[in-house]
């Protein structure tokens, strides 16, 4: 029973927790490009002003428009289930497989889209072209950058992955760097972060996710703005279990649990600083030379695969 309240615990943690995250994201940003920025808790405010707000629908919007925020919401909170926090082991292990949580994933990418299409506006229709033909190349680089660890620990499912690093200690292997790097690039595509995407415009020639959601307004709004909140510290907390677990419970301890979540808010707070500094000292790229980004991930992904089988498998 207490396994498993620690399980809905750090679930509830990365949900409620990822307003301030973003926050904290846009209020280190501001202050280093020397502005005083909003408050880390304005995400709460902006998200509670969007709930209160009545909906405003088009005469034409079919049930997809409707139910897209609500299913993109729920596979968000789904994928976030997978991904273990603080503690490794958990009732829900079974479950967490990479397999899954890329179609968790997937799933909310293909509703947006199709909302985005079902309005039937220029700018719906252009956002929703743009994010499929981005996820059909971001999907294959992220699942063959986990597959670099996962045939080290003979296993997709990321609690016996976890283990397997916490037992093998610190990698220092070639395999490994390609890998992180295809990961952090995927993630940046992934949260429409730039260089890729600025989450911040609504200019129509640069657009790509925010041009499906400029119909939607209210409980509607807030809910795929939330999700995309959640999205961000999914990943990053992804990025933490493969490559740098170090410090993760593997047992429900009070001492071990608390350790855990500090050392999880240490390396959010490196990882959003890591973030602050790319977006800031780097320009949005052009539209057209966001696959070339993404073919460059794939192609480490692979090479990390290549020389995991040259190097390692071919030494024994």
């Amino acid at each position: 029973m207490t396994i498993f309240l620690v399980n809905i615990a750090q679930i509830l943690l990365m949900v409620l927790a990822a307003p301030m995250a973003a926050g904290i994201v846009k209020k280190m940003k501001a202050r280093l490009q020397n502005r005083q920025g909003a408050g880390i808790f304005q995400p709460y405010r902006d998200l509670s002003k969007l709930f209160g707000k009545e909906m405003v629908l088009a005469d034409h919007a079919s049930w997809i428009f409707r139910a897209a925020p609500y299913i993109v919401f729920t596979s968000t909170v789904l994928a976030a289930s997978v991904v273990p926090v603080i503690v490794v082991d958990s009732p829900f292990s079974w479950t967490a497989d990479v397999i899954a949580l890329a179609g968790f994933l997937a799933i909310g990418t293909f509703f947006t889209a199709l909302a985005g299409m079902d309005i039937g506006t220029v700018f719906g229709g252009m956002g929703a072209s743009r994010e499929m033909t981005f996820s059909a190349l971001a999907e294959p680089a992220l699942l063959m950058s986990i597959f670099v660890l996962s045939v080290t620990a003979q296993s997709t499912n990321l609690s016996v992955m976890i283990h397997h690093i916490l037992d093998a200690g610190i990698l220092l292997k070639p395999s490994i760097a390609f890998a992180l790097i295809a990961m952090l690039m995927v993630s940046i595509v992934e949260n429409g972060r730039i260089p890729v995407d600025n989450p911040g415009t609504h200019l129509e020639v640069t657009m790509i996710h925010e041009a499906m959601l400029l119909e939607y307004s209210g409980r509607h709004l807030a809910l795929i703005e939330w999700a995309t909140q959640i999205k961000l510290v999914l990943f990053a907390t992804l990025i933490f279990d493969l490559f740098f677990p170090w410090g993760i419970s593997t047992a429900v301890a009070t001492i071990a649990l608390l350790t855990a979540l500090a050392l999880w808010i240490f390396k959010l707070i490196l990882f959003f600083v890591l973030l602050v500094i790319i977006e800031t000292g780097l320009a949005k790229m052009r539209l057209f030379e966001v696959p070339q980004f993404l073919s460059t991930a794939f192609f480490l992904a692979l090479l990390g695969m290549f020389m995991h089988y040259i190097l390692e498998v071919g030494a024994q």
